[in-house]
This record gives C-alpha cells, sequence and structure tokens, in this order.
C-alpha cells in the first residue's frame, strides 16, 4: 500500500492501491506548525462560559475533537479521506515519523478513505494492540436540528453535534493517546497500531475496516483491538448505573419487503391495493416478538444487571433467566428498551417508498426492515420467519446487501478484560462492572473473524436516553468525555507494557 500525499489528493481526489508504504509529504506538512497553537487557542476561546478550567493537554484535545467533529463525514456529502488527513496532521505535528502514517483510499471511493498509524513499542516480537475507530457519522439534516450537526456546541456540561459521541469521541481520544504517548516520550513494550476508517454506519458501502482486513491483513495485525460498543450508563440524575465492556454484537442485516400491482385510475379503488397490502404487513410485524435467547454474554449481563435493579425488575429479569418463556417476567424486561435490544431478534421497519402519482392507484409499495439478529440465527431464517409472520403472498420479503456474515464473539480473555475493569474500578469505584453484547453493529465484526479479537471498551456513559446518537441533537457529557479520555490513555498504557 502506497501512501497518498496531499498534493496527490488535490490533483487526483484519490489514490492508487498497492502494496508499498511511504512517507506523508507535501502541503500536509506546510500546514504543521501552526496547526498546534492555533487549535488550542481555539478550543479556549470556544469553551463554554463558566466551565471549568481546562488543563493545557485537555484544551489541546478539545481542539482536535471540535476539528474532527466540524469535518463533514457523511456518506452523501462527506469525507472521511479530509478528516482522515487532519488525524494524519496532528500526528506527524506531533513527532510520529511521516512512514509510520498510512493514508489510504480506493479509486472507487475517493472521499471515504482512512488512515492507520503505527506506534513502535520496544519488543518486536511482542505482538501489537490496536486501536480501532470509525470516522464516517449517520446523516443529519440542519433544519431539523437545534443547533448546526456539524459545528460543535458546548452548552449545559454537553458537547452537542453530529459524531460528538458516535464515534469521534473515540477516533479523536485515540488519537489525541498517541499525541500525549509521544509527547511524553513514553516506549511502550508493544506496538500501538490505530485505525480509523470508513462506512461503519451505511450498510452497503465501501467499508474501511473489511477492506483492511482482506487486503492489508498484516497492516493492522494485532493480538486483540479495542473499538467502540463498550460503555456505561447513567440514571436520569446523572449516577452511573454500570459499566460494561461489549463482548460480541447482533448481526444487522436489512429486507425489502415490495407490493407489485397493475394500479389503475384512483376515481375507481380496489380492494387489491399495494399499499394496503404493505400497510397489513408492517402491522403485523410490529406485533411479532421473537423468542427470547440468552448466551453467555447475555446471560451474565442480566445476572449481573439484575442485583441493581430495583425488586420488580430484579425478580422479572431473574424469572426470565429461569423460563425464557415467561411472557409475564419478559413483559416486564422489555419496558426498558436497551435490554429489550438484547434479549432476542428484533426487526423494525426504517424507509417507506409506495405510489406513483396523486390521482393513480399505486403500482409498487416498498418498505425496508432492518433487523438486528441474535447470534446463531441466520439471516435466511429470519427471511421465513417475516414471510410466515406476514401471511400474505402478494407481499415479498427479499434479503438486500450483506454488511458481513455473523461474527463469532471474542473470547472473555482475562488479559483483555482483567486491565480494563481493573482500572475502571479505580476511576469510577463502586459502579457495577458487566459484559455487553452490543445491539448495533460495529466494525468488530470484520476483525474478529480474522483472527483479532475486538472488543468494545471506551468508559464513556450514555443518558437513558441515548444522547441523540443516530437521531436528532446528538450529544454527549463533558465530563463523560474527558473522564473516557484519560481511561483508554491509561488503559492502552497498560496493554502496551503487558508481558
Amino acid at each position: 500500500m502506497r501512501t497518498r500525499t496531499t498534493a496527490e489528493t488535490r490533483r487526483t481526489g484519490t489514490r492508487r492501491t498497492g502494496t508499498r508504504t511511504g512517507t506523508l509529504t507535501g502541503a500536509l506538512a506546510s500546514a504543521l506548525a501552526g496547526l498546534w497553537l492555533a487549535g488550542t487557542a481555539g478550543a479556549a476561546l470556544a469553551q463554554e462560559a463558566g466551565s471549568p478550567a481546562l488543563r493545557p493537554d485537555q484544551a489541546r484535545f478539545r481542539a482536535l475533537y471540535q476539528e474532527l467533529v466540524e469535518t463533514n463525514t457523511t456518506l452523501s456529502s462527506g469525507s472521511c479521506t479530509l478528516a482522515a488527513e487532519r488525524m494524519a496532521a496532528h500526528l506527524k505535528a506531533a513527532g510520529i515519523p511521516a512512514a509510520d502514517l498510512h493514508l489510504f483510499s480506493t479509486p472507487d471511493h475517493p472521499k471515504e478513505g482512512g488512515l492507520v498509524a503505527i506506534y513502535r513499542g520496544a519488543d518486536p516480537k511482542a505482538k501489537p494492540i490496536l486501536m480501532l475507530a470509525h470516522l464516517d457519522v449517520v446523516e443529519a439534516k440542519r433544519e431539523d436540528w437545534t443547533r448546526d450537526p456539524f459545528k460543535l456546541v458546548e452548552e449545559g456540561g454537553y458537547f452537542y453535534g453530529r459524531g460528538t459521541f458516535d464515534d469521534k469521541a473515540m477516533a479523536a481520544t485515540w488519537v489525541d493517546t498517541l499525541v500525549r504517548y509521544k509527547q511524553e516520550g513514553f516506549r511502550p513494550r508493544r506496538t500501538i497500531k490505530l485505525a480509523l476508517t470508513c462506512g461503519e454506519e451505511t450498510n452497503g458501502a465501501f467499508n474501511g475496516a473489511e477492506y483492511l482486513a482482506k487486503t492489508h491483513r498484516d497492516l493492522i495485525d494485532a493480538a486483540f483491538a479495542i473499538n467502540e460498543g463498550g460503555g456505561g450508563r447513567l440514571d436520569a440524575a446523572g449516577k452511573p448505573q454500570f459499566l460494561g465492556i461489549q463482548v460480541g454484537e447482533k448481526l444487522s442485516q436489512n429486507y425489502t419487503l415490495e407490493v407489485t400491482n397493475p394500479g389503475g385510475h384512483s376515481s375507481r379503488p380496489l380492494p387489491d391495493n399495494a399499499i394496503y397490502h404493505l400497510a397489513g404487513a408492517l402491522l403485523k410485524i410490529q406485533a411479532y416478538r421473537f423468542p427470547v435467547q440468552f448466551n453467555d454474554t447475555t446471560r451474565d449481563f442480566f445476572t449481573r444487571v439484575a442485583q441493581i435493579r430495583p425488586p420488580e425488575q430484579r425478580d422479572a429479569i431473574l424469572a426470565l433467566l429461569a423460563d425464557p418463556t415467561n411472557e409475564t417476567a419478559r413483559a416486564l424486561v422489555e419496558r426498558d428498551p436497551d435490554a429489550n435490544s438484547i434479549l432476542h431478534t428484533n426487526c423494525v421497519a426504517t424507509l417507506l417508498d409506495a405510489g406513483h402519482a396523486t390521482n393513480a392507484l399505486p403500482q409498487r409499495a416498498r418498505a425496508n426492515i432492518n433487523c438486528r439478529i441474535f447470534p446463531g440465527t441466520s439471516a435466511e431464517a429470519v427471511r421465513q420467519t417475516l414471510i410466515e409472520t406476514i401471511a400474505d403472498p402478494k407481499v415479498s420479503v427479499s434479503i438486500r446487501e450483506v454488511r458481513n456474515a455473523p461474527a463469532p464473539p471474542p473470547p472473555l480473555d482475562p488479559k483483555v478484560l482483567g486491565p480494563a475493569e481493573t482500572l475502571a474500578a479505580q476511576m469510577w469505584p463502586g459502579v457495577p462492572q458487566v459484559r455487553l453484547m452490543s445491539a448495533g453493529a460495529t466494525d468488530g465484526a470484520f476483525l474478529t473473524p480474522v483472527g483479532i479479537p475486538t472488543y468494545g471498551i471506551s468508559g464513556m456513559f450514555t443518558d437513558p436516553d441515548g444522547n441523540g446518537i443516530h437521531g436528532l441533537n446528538e450529544r454527549i457529557r463533558v465530563k463523560t468525555l474527558y473522564e473516557g479520555r484519560d481511561y483508554l490513555y491509561r488503559l492502552m498504557k497498560l496493554y502496551a507494557d503487558a508481558e
């Protein structure tokens, strides 16, 4: 793989892929001298009035974080490639050799590039560790948001903006972590690698993690990877309820429901209407409930969480663990959206498209159904369940693009879990710790199957409403971001110096 220079980016908008590595040169280097001081000054000016003064290292991090959040990386109009180049500039300014900074993209996807950075350890025989994060974000329309989604706003103890949590909090933290290590002269035993990729948020898009796993596996080779997906939950008062490590995830799969019809003039309505058939199918899917399932990770999670829940919820969880067919207990447990998301397979309508004219009977009606499939169940098995549930031959059900094959959960490795949980107990004493299965899809699904077990560990806590992630007015608590940053900085040192 050959590293592209900024000058080449201006000329071609992309790079050639290959197997050689190179250096970052040209215009990229010329902007480095003023970047750091300008960013720090900008952070100080942008800090919310009345908030606690930032340490110098926090001010530098805030500037980096702001730059990343304000770099639009949506699939429709943004550029992960630009974001990767900007993060590479920070690393190079900190003194990481250009030869260890590998920007990548492909001719077909010039704006969906990424970055692999290498922070070399003292022992070449020790297997590296990998820090993984995605640069792309979910689409956001300015007219829908209270604030500009691509401007970092600090307000009321929160940072607002698209990607402030998912996943630029972690991406910025990883870049900042390497900067801190370099500035303090930290020489780890193990090499630390960083992969910032694109395409995580959109099924069917070019996915940088998949690309690296398939074509540059040696560049990201590691004993294990730390990724998004873990974290904690706060109660309504902002008190931590638990902190978790993600071990495994559901499979995300889209299905198309489609009804076709000859149509006709709307003045002659007929019972055989494509929209009505589709509407009936959607109502049946809404009413269907997949069976409750447990695996080692979710059973461990619910067993631990039960002990910190109010008596009614605790008793319902324990009853459901004992008998997954207990409908009374299930109804109580499912009141919590987070619990409901990992109890079983879930399918939900996300897109609709029907009709062709206001004065014509619809000739076609379509809907997208997004399913999050419990491990051990195939996408085809879920398709058959949807067909049986709908029970209408007029409605076809097809599998759309396949993001990834089902990925096995990584092992419960004490060399990974132990340091993370010990450090968390020091930083958040008394906060219960759990192991999680993610209902959302992460890029760990591409790395674990190729021999890089990937765990979700962040030390960052969400509010009960989910912080607007994938929705409107996404936000993260300022306190959560800075504490999570310090947690990951300390954790990676533990991993890097471990035998």
